[in-house]
């Protein structure tokens, strides 16, 4: 049954991770990104990695996302016309694929992968507890800052997006 659950959340991941990529719609492509997070918090969970699914989940889909979709809509962005390819694009995107390949077959390559040793006792630190206190000890500025910045970000996004409807000042 895991075997499905982790088939359904990598197709569900994977699927929408190229509909974030081929999308032409913004808002569209935004939702996708929310789908492949959640997958991705799904196979955090197959994983027992709890903390992060959920960390994955309440962060980046909560916040990330939604402010992404936020903004989005906010600055009523369209897709524009279809620019035409020119030989230099086709080549080097051919070039990054042939080194895709290549990194794929070197890695996946016979031998390169083994399977690690299983784990007989859960990583040092691994509980809810120890990681609420170095949350709010060790790295309390860091995280402060980064609530910081996203104030900052919001603000930005609210100023940025602001049509003048009346009369202009600055001329």
């Amino acid at each position: 049954m895991a075997d499905l659950f982790f088939y359904f959340f990598s197709a569900l991941t994977v699927g929408s991770a190229l509909g974030v990529v081929l999308n032409r719609n913004t808002v569209g492509a935004a939702l996708c990104l929310l789908l492949s997070l959640l997958g991705t918090a799904g196979l955090f969970v197959l994983l027992n990695a709890y903390l992060l699914a959920v960390l994955l989940v309440l962060v980046y889909a909560g916040a990330v996302a939604a402010l992404f979709v936020f903004v989005v809509m906010l600055l009523d962005m369209q897709g524009g016309a279809k620019q035409r390819v020119n030989s230099f694009t086709a080549i080097a995107g051919m070039g990054a694929l042939v080194l895709l390949f290549a990194g794929l077959a070197v890695t996946f390559g016979p031998g390169q992968l083994s399977a690690p040793a299983p784990a007989s006792s859960p990583a040092l630190g691994a509980s809810l507890k120890f990681y609420g206190y170095q949350l709010f000890t060790t790295y309390l500025l860091p995280v402060q800052i980064v609530g910081f910045l996203l104030l900052a970000a919001m603000l930005g996004v609210i100023v940025l997006s602001r049509r003048n409807t009346g009369s202009e000042d600055a001329k």
